[in-house]
Protein backbone atom coordinates (compact mmCIF):
# COMPACT_ATOMS: atom_id res chain seq x y z
CA UNK A 1 0.00 0.00 0.00
CA UNK A 2 1.50 3.34 -0.99
CA UNK A 3 1.73 6.22 1.41
CA UNK A 4 -0.36 9.35 0.90
CA UNK A 5 1.37 12.49 -0.30
CA UNK A 6 3.45 14.63 2.02
CA UNK A 7 1.81 16.81 4.62
CA UNK A 8 2.75 20.31 5.76
CA UNK A 9 5.19 21.30 8.44
CA UNK A 10 4.57 21.87 12.10
CA UNK A 11 2.62 24.65 13.75
CA UNK A 12 5.87 26.34 14.69
CA UNK A 13 6.98 26.44 11.06
CA UNK A 14 3.61 27.77 10.00
CA UNK A 15 3.81 30.63 12.50
CA UNK A 16 6.92 31.87 10.69
CA UNK A 17 4.79 32.37 7.58
CA UNK A 18 2.60 35.04 9.22
CA UNK A 19 4.95 37.84 8.16
CA UNK A 20 4.77 36.75 4.54
CA UNK A 21 0.99 36.54 4.78
CA UNK A 22 0.88 40.07 6.18
CA UNK A 23 2.96 41.41 3.30
CA UNK A 24 0.85 39.59 0.75
CA UNK A 25 -2.50 40.70 2.07
CA UNK A 26 -1.40 44.18 3.06
CA UNK A 27 -3.53 44.17 6.20
CA UNK A 28 -2.11 45.35 9.49
CA UNK A 29 -4.01 42.80 11.57
CA UNK A 30 -2.78 39.74 9.65
CA UNK A 31 0.12 39.21 12.04
CA UNK A 32 -2.36 38.86 14.91
CA UNK A 33 -4.18 35.96 13.32
CA UNK A 34 -3.52 32.43 14.50
CA UNK A 35 -2.46 29.60 12.23
CA UNK A 36 -5.94 28.09 12.37
CA UNK A 37 -7.56 31.36 11.33
CA UNK A 38 -5.17 31.67 8.40
CA UNK A 39 -5.74 28.03 7.44
CA UNK A 40 -9.52 28.41 7.67
CA UNK A 41 -9.45 31.43 5.36
CA UNK A 42 -7.31 29.52 2.85
CA UNK A 43 -9.59 26.49 3.09
CA UNK A 44 -12.73 28.56 2.54
CA UNK A 45 -11.27 29.94 -0.68
CA UNK A 46 -10.59 26.40 -1.92
CA UNK A 47 -14.00 25.57 -3.37
CA UNK A 48 -13.00 22.04 -4.33
CA UNK A 49 -11.89 21.25 -0.79
CA UNK A 50 -15.03 22.78 0.71
CA UNK A 51 -17.33 20.82 -1.59
CA UNK A 52 -15.35 17.65 -0.84
CA UNK A 53 -15.67 18.35 2.89
CA UNK A 54 -19.45 18.64 2.53
CA UNK A 55 -19.52 15.34 0.62
CA UNK A 56 -17.47 13.68 3.38
CA UNK A 57 -19.87 14.95 6.05
CA UNK A 58 -22.88 13.74 4.04
CA UNK A 59 -21.30 10.31 3.57
CA UNK A 60 -20.65 9.97 7.29
CA UNK A 61 -24.21 11.07 8.10
CA UNK A 62 -25.63 8.63 5.54
CA UNK A 63 -23.67 5.78 7.13
CA UNK A 64 -24.78 6.75 10.65
CA UNK A 65 -28.40 7.19 9.59
CA UNK A 66 -28.50 4.07 7.39
CA UNK A 67 -31.23 2.32 9.45
CA UNK A 68 -33.46 5.39 9.26
CA UNK A 69 -32.81 6.09 5.57
CA UNK A 70 -33.39 2.45 4.75
CA UNK A 71 -36.72 2.54 6.55
CA UNK A 72 -37.82 5.61 4.59
CA UNK A 73 -36.43 4.92 1.13
CA UNK A 74 -35.59 1.24 0.88
CA UNK A 75 -35.80 -2.19 2.41
CA UNK A 76 -33.70 -4.16 4.91
CA UNK A 77 -30.31 -4.91 3.29
CA UNK A 78 -30.58 -8.65 4.00
CA UNK A 79 -34.17 -9.04 2.77
CA UNK A 80 -34.29 -11.48 -0.15
CA UNK A 81 -36.86 -10.81 -2.88
CA UNK A 82 -36.62 -13.79 -5.22
CA UNK A 83 -40.01 -12.93 -6.74
CA UNK A 84 -38.38 -9.91 -8.41
CA UNK A 85 -35.84 -12.04 -10.27
CA UNK A 86 -36.16 -13.99 -13.49
CA UNK A 87 -34.85 -17.45 -12.48
CA UNK A 88 -33.60 -18.23 -16.00
CA UNK A 89 -31.41 -15.12 -16.35
CA UNK A 90 -31.05 -14.18 -12.66
CA UNK A 91 -31.65 -10.48 -13.21
CA UNK A 92 -34.71 -8.37 -12.22
CA UNK A 93 -37.96 -8.31 -14.11
CA UNK A 94 -38.90 -5.15 -15.94
CA UNK A 95 -42.19 -5.34 -14.04
CA UNK A 96 -42.36 -7.93 -11.23
CA UNK A 97 -46.15 -7.99 -11.50
CA UNK A 98 -45.98 -8.73 -15.23
CA UNK A 99 -43.02 -11.11 -15.79
CA UNK A 100 -44.01 -11.61 -19.40
CA UNK A 101 -42.67 -8.13 -20.16
CA UNK A 102 -39.16 -9.47 -19.82
CA UNK A 103 -36.14 -8.49 -17.79
CA UNK A 104 -34.75 -5.06 -16.93
CA UNK A 105 -31.14 -4.33 -17.87
CA UNK A 106 -31.05 -1.56 -15.25
CA UNK A 107 -32.25 -3.62 -12.36
CA UNK A 108 -35.80 -2.52 -11.75
CA UNK A 109 -34.96 0.99 -10.56
CA UNK A 110 -38.18 2.50 -9.20
CA UNK A 111 -39.57 4.58 -6.36
CA UNK A 112 -39.63 1.41 -4.29
CA UNK A 113 -36.01 0.48 -5.12
CA UNK A 114 -34.07 3.68 -5.78
CA UNK A 115 -31.00 1.90 -7.16
CA UNK A 116 -32.69 -1.32 -8.20
CA UNK A 117 -32.10 -4.77 -6.73
CA UNK A 118 -29.28 -7.29 -6.83
CA UNK A 119 -29.27 -10.09 -9.36
CA UNK A 120 -29.99 -13.58 -8.00
CA UNK A 121 -31.24 -12.31 -4.60
CA UNK A 122 -33.41 -9.27 -5.20
CA UNK A 123 -31.91 -7.46 -2.21
CA UNK A 124 -32.32 -3.68 -2.29
CA UNK A 125 -29.12 -2.14 -3.67
CA UNK A 126 -29.65 1.29 -2.09
CA UNK A 127 -29.87 -0.21 1.39
CA UNK A 128 -26.83 -2.39 0.88
CA UNK A 129 -24.71 0.52 -0.32
CA UNK A 130 -25.71 2.55 2.76
CA UNK A 131 -24.83 -0.29 5.12
CA UNK A 132 -21.68 -0.96 3.13
CA UNK A 133 -20.64 2.62 3.90
CA UNK A 134 -20.85 1.76 7.59
CA UNK A 135 -18.38 -1.10 7.20
CA UNK A 136 -15.96 0.84 4.97
CA UNK A 137 -15.89 3.94 7.15
CA UNK A 138 -15.73 1.95 10.40
CA UNK A 139 -12.73 -0.06 9.24
CA UNK A 140 -11.04 3.01 7.74
CA UNK A 141 -11.46 5.20 10.83
CA UNK A 142 -10.47 2.49 13.32
CA UNK A 143 -7.46 1.44 11.28
CA UNK A 144 -6.38 5.06 10.88
CA UNK A 145 -6.70 5.58 14.63
CA UNK A 146 -4.48 2.57 15.35
CA UNK A 147 -1.98 3.61 12.69
CA UNK A 148 -1.79 7.20 13.94
CA UNK A 149 -1.46 6.16 17.59
CA UNK A 150 1.42 3.75 16.94
CA UNK A 151 3.12 5.94 14.34
CA UNK A 152 2.93 9.10 16.42
CA UNK A 153 4.24 7.43 19.58
CA UNK A 154 7.18 5.72 17.90
CA UNK A 155 7.95 8.62 15.56
CA UNK A 156 8.12 11.23 18.32
CA UNK A 157 10.27 8.95 20.49
CA UNK A 158 12.67 8.22 17.62
CA UNK A 159 12.97 11.87 16.64
CA UNK A 160 13.47 13.18 20.16
CA UNK A 161 15.68 10.48 21.66
CA UNK A 162 17.92 9.95 18.63
CA UNK A 163 20.92 7.63 18.87
CA UNK A 164 20.37 3.90 19.14
CA UNK A 165 16.66 4.38 19.89
CA UNK A 166 16.19 6.21 16.59
CA UNK A 167 18.22 3.57 14.78
CA UNK A 168 16.15 0.67 16.11
CA UNK A 169 12.81 2.33 15.36
CA UNK A 170 13.95 3.43 11.90
CA UNK A 171 15.07 -0.10 11.01
CA UNK A 172 11.72 -1.40 12.28
CA UNK A 173 10.02 1.01 9.90
CA UNK A 174 12.01 -0.40 7.00
CA UNK A 175 11.07 -3.97 7.97
CA UNK A 176 7.36 -3.23 8.25
CA UNK A 177 7.35 -1.34 4.95
CA UNK A 178 8.81 -4.44 3.26
CA UNK A 179 5.87 -6.65 4.27
CA UNK A 180 3.62 -7.85 1.41
CA UNK A 181 0.55 -6.55 3.22
CA UNK A 182 -2.21 -7.98 1.03
CA UNK A 183 -0.72 -11.49 1.02
CA UNK A 184 -0.17 -11.31 4.77
CA UNK A 185 -3.77 -10.20 5.32
CA UNK A 186 -5.13 -13.05 3.20
CA UNK A 187 -3.05 -15.58 5.13
CA UNK A 188 -3.85 -14.16 8.56
CA UNK A 189 -7.61 -13.94 8.02
CA UNK A 190 -7.63 -17.56 6.93
CA UNK A 191 -5.77 -18.98 9.94
CA UNK A 192 -7.13 -17.01 12.92
CA UNK A 193 -9.67 -19.22 14.73
CA UNK A 194 -13.14 -18.08 15.73
CA UNK A 195 -13.57 -16.72 19.22
CA UNK A 196 -10.23 -14.89 19.53
CA UNK A 197 -10.71 -12.12 22.11
CA UNK A 198 -14.40 -12.99 22.15
CA UNK A 199 -14.90 -12.03 18.50
CA UNK A 200 -16.66 -14.20 15.93
CA UNK A 201 -17.82 -13.87 12.34
CA UNK A 202 -17.54 -10.43 10.80
CA UNK A 203 -16.64 -8.90 14.14
CA UNK A 204 -13.48 -11.00 14.10
CA UNK A 205 -12.76 -10.13 10.47
CA UNK A 206 -13.17 -6.41 11.11
CA UNK A 207 -10.84 -6.67 14.09
CA UNK A 208 -8.22 -8.53 12.04
CA UNK A 209 -8.41 -6.07 9.13
CA UNK A 210 -8.12 -3.08 11.48
CA UNK A 211 -5.14 -4.70 13.20
CA UNK A 212 -3.37 -5.48 9.93
CA UNK A 213 -3.84 -2.02 8.44
CA UNK A 214 -3.01 -0.16 11.63
CA UNK A 215 -0.12 -2.31 12.81
CA UNK A 216 1.68 -2.56 9.48
CA UNK A 217 1.09 0.97 8.12
CA UNK A 218 2.31 3.00 11.09
CA UNK A 219 5.79 3.62 9.52
CA UNK A 220 4.31 6.11 7.04
CA UNK A 221 3.13 8.52 9.70
CA UNK A 222 6.05 7.65 11.99
CA UNK A 223 8.48 8.96 9.37
CA UNK A 224 6.61 12.25 9.12
CA UNK A 225 6.39 12.65 12.90
CA UNK A 226 10.05 11.73 13.33
CA UNK A 227 11.13 14.34 10.80
CA UNK A 228 9.04 17.05 12.46
CA UNK A 229 10.33 16.08 15.90
CA UNK A 230 13.96 16.28 14.76
CA UNK A 231 13.36 19.93 13.89
CA UNK A 232 11.24 20.77 16.93
CA UNK A 233 13.64 19.35 19.51
CA UNK A 234 16.17 22.06 18.61
CA UNK A 235 13.69 24.90 19.09
CA UNK A 236 13.98 27.47 21.86
CA UNK A 237 10.84 26.43 23.72
CA UNK A 238 12.21 22.89 24.12
CA UNK A 239 15.52 24.23 25.43
CA UNK A 240 13.61 26.49 27.81
CA UNK A 241 11.61 23.54 29.15
CA UNK A 242 14.83 21.59 29.72
CA UNK A 243 16.42 24.50 31.57
CA UNK A 244 13.41 24.58 33.90
CA UNK A 245 13.96 20.92 34.75
CA UNK A 246 11.18 19.36 32.66
CA UNK A 247 11.56 15.64 32.03
CA UNK A 248 11.48 13.91 28.66
CA UNK A 249 7.88 12.81 29.13
CA UNK A 250 6.70 16.35 29.83
CA UNK A 251 8.60 17.75 26.83
CA UNK A 252 7.24 15.09 24.47
CA UNK A 253 3.61 15.41 25.58
CA UNK A 254 3.33 19.08 26.52
CA UNK A 255 5.83 20.80 24.23
CA UNK A 256 6.37 18.77 21.05
CA UNK A 257 3.14 16.80 20.57
CA UNK A 258 0.85 19.89 20.38
CA UNK A 259 2.97 21.14 17.47
CA UNK A 260 2.39 17.89 15.62
CA UNK A 261 -1.41 17.95 15.77
CA UNK A 262 -1.84 19.71 12.42
CA UNK A 263 0.31 17.37 10.27
CA UNK A 264 -1.22 14.37 12.05
CA UNK A 265 -4.76 15.51 11.27
CA UNK A 266 -3.93 16.29 7.66
CA UNK A 267 -2.15 12.97 7.17
CA UNK A 268 -5.10 11.11 8.70
CA UNK A 269 -7.51 12.57 6.15
CA UNK A 270 -5.20 11.30 3.41
CA UNK A 271 -4.82 7.88 5.04
CA UNK A 272 -8.55 7.17 5.43
CA UNK A 273 -9.29 6.72 1.69
CA UNK A 274 -6.28 4.42 1.37
CA UNK A 275 -7.73 2.23 4.12
CA UNK A 276 -11.15 2.25 2.47
CA UNK A 277 -9.60 0.89 -0.72
CA UNK A 278 -7.64 -1.73 1.21
CA UNK A 279 -10.77 -3.04 2.95
CA UNK A 280 -12.64 -3.09 -0.36
CA UNK A 281 -9.77 -5.01 -1.97
CA UNK A 282 -9.79 -7.64 0.77
CA UNK A 283 -13.57 -8.05 0.52
CA UNK A 284 -13.30 -8.28 -3.28
CA UNK A 285 -10.76 -11.10 -2.87
CA UNK A 286 -13.09 -12.92 -0.48
CA UNK A 287 -11.13 -12.45 2.76
CA UNK A 288 -12.92 -9.37 4.02
CA UNK A 289 -16.48 -9.05 5.27
CA UNK A 290 -18.65 -12.14 4.82
CA UNK A 291 -22.13 -11.91 3.25
CA UNK A 292 -24.93 -11.22 3.87
CA UNK A 293 -23.34 -8.24 5.67
CA UNK A 294 -22.97 -5.57 2.95
CA UNK A 295 -19.50 -4.57 1.82
CA UNK A 296 -18.65 -2.47 -1.22
CA UNK A 297 -15.74 -4.70 -2.20
CA UNK A 298 -17.82 -7.87 -1.92
CA UNK A 299 -20.62 -6.28 -3.94
CA UNK A 300 -18.15 -5.56 -6.73
CA UNK A 301 -16.92 -9.14 -6.60
CA UNK A 302 -20.46 -10.47 -6.87
CA UNK A 303 -21.18 -8.08 -9.74
CA UNK A 304 -18.40 -9.34 -12.02
CA UNK A 305 -20.39 -12.24 -13.54
CA UNK A 306 -23.26 -9.86 -14.39
CA UNK A 307 -21.42 -6.87 -15.84
CA UNK A 308 -22.97 -7.46 -19.29
CA UNK A 309 -26.45 -8.49 -18.17
CA UNK A 310 -26.80 -5.99 -15.33
CA UNK A 311 -24.17 -3.22 -15.53
CA UNK A 312 -25.88 -1.20 -12.81
CA UNK A 313 -24.83 -3.84 -10.28
CA UNK A 314 -21.18 -2.93 -10.73
CA UNK A 315 -21.68 0.79 -11.46
CA UNK A 316 -23.36 1.84 -8.22
CA UNK A 317 -20.99 0.20 -5.69
CA UNK A 318 -18.05 1.30 -7.81
CA UNK A 319 -19.30 4.89 -7.82
CA UNK A 320 -19.78 4.75 -4.05
CA UNK A 321 -16.11 3.80 -3.59
CA UNK A 322 -14.93 6.31 -6.19
CA UNK A 323 -16.87 9.26 -4.73
CA UNK A 324 -15.87 8.46 -1.14
CA UNK A 325 -12.17 8.06 -1.88
CA UNK A 326 -12.10 11.11 -4.16
CA UNK A 327 -13.87 13.30 -1.58
CA UNK A 328 -11.47 12.32 1.23
CA UNK A 329 -8.43 12.81 -1.02
CA UNK A 330 -9.51 16.24 -2.26
CA UNK A 331 -10.42 17.37 1.25
CA UNK A 332 -7.09 16.10 2.56
CA UNK A 333 -5.24 17.94 -0.20
CA UNK A 334 -7.12 21.11 0.69
CA UNK A 335 -6.21 20.78 4.36
CA UNK A 336 -2.59 20.17 3.46
CA UNK A 337 -2.45 23.30 1.33
CA UNK A 338 -4.31 25.37 3.94
CA UNK A 339 -1.88 24.49 6.72
CA UNK A 340 1.27 24.61 4.60
CA UNK A 341 3.33 27.66 5.67
CA UNK A 342 4.83 27.85 2.19
CA UNK A 343 1.40 28.51 0.66
CA UNK A 344 0.81 32.15 -0.10
CA UNK A 345 -2.55 33.81 0.45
Amino acid sequence: MSAPSQVPGSVEEADAADTAVTATEGRGDAANRSLRQIAWQRLRRDKVAMVSGVVVVLLILAALLAPLLTKWFGHPPTQFNQDLIDPSRRIPYLDPENPELGVDRWGGISSDHLLGVEPTTGRDLFSRILYGAQISLLVAFLATLVCVAIGTALGIIAGYMGGWVDTIISRAMDIFLAFPLVLFAIALVGVIPEGVMGLTGNGLRIGVIVFIIGFFNWPYIARIVRGQTLALREREFVEAAKSLGAGNGHILVKEILPNLVTPIIVYSTLLIPTNILFEAALSFLGVGINPPTPSWGKMLSEAVPFYQQAPYFIIFPGMAIFITVLAFNLFGDGLRDAFDPRTSD
